[in-house]
């Protein structure tokens, strides 16, 4: 039973002294959980398989979570499905270490939620749309386009190419 207030905090003492390729997959299935005090995740399910190999514990993830995110063009809040991965050696000494920097812990706990963050967030879209067709808002009124028309014509661009278009008609 993991920890409530450390849910992505695991034992693999077990596994330091098992033989090189031994494996084990560690689970997770939470409702609701908020990582670092920023990101959201909702219906967060997944398994972090951590195996022996001759430098350290190699952890695999693989997860699937909802967040909230607000639409770039219509400024809405919607539902992003998060799907991600990764792949990270924890070394039992410096000379094993990656560049990923990390080292077993001298307790033999694994703390995979800052993995679970960074790898989340580059989930996350640049420009987050609530659809691909979405409309945005009207320049002039603020109408959101999505859920009716406010009558306003789109300004003609400013452009000194603006008139080459009409060349393309």
């Amino acid at each position: 039973m993991p920890n409530p207030r450390k849910p992505f905090r695991f034992n693999v003492g077990f596994i330091i002294h098992e033989e090189v390729g031994y494996n084990h997959d560690f689970p997770f299935n939470l409702e609701k959980v908020i990582l670092d005090g920023e990101l959201e995740l909702r219906n967060l399910e997944g398994v972090v398989n951590v195996g022996k190999t001759p430098q350290g514990l190699i952890a695999q993830g693989t997860f699937s979570a909802e967040t909230t995110l607000n639409c770039a063009r219509c400024l809405t809040d919607y539902e992003q499905e998060l799907d991600w991965e990764f792949t990270e050696l924890y070394a039992f000494d410096q000379r094993s270490m990656s560049e990923s920097g990390l080292l077993i812990p001298d307790d033999a706990h694994l703390d995979v939620e800052e993995l679970l963050r960074e790898y989340a967030l580059l989930e996350i879209p640049i420009n987050p749309l609530c659809a691909p067709e979405c409309k945005g808002l009207c320049a002039e009124c603020g109408q959101n386009l999505n859920e009716k028309d406010c009558g306003h014509l789109p300004e003609e661009p400013d452009s000194p190419f603006a008139k080459l278009k009409d060349l393309l008609k």
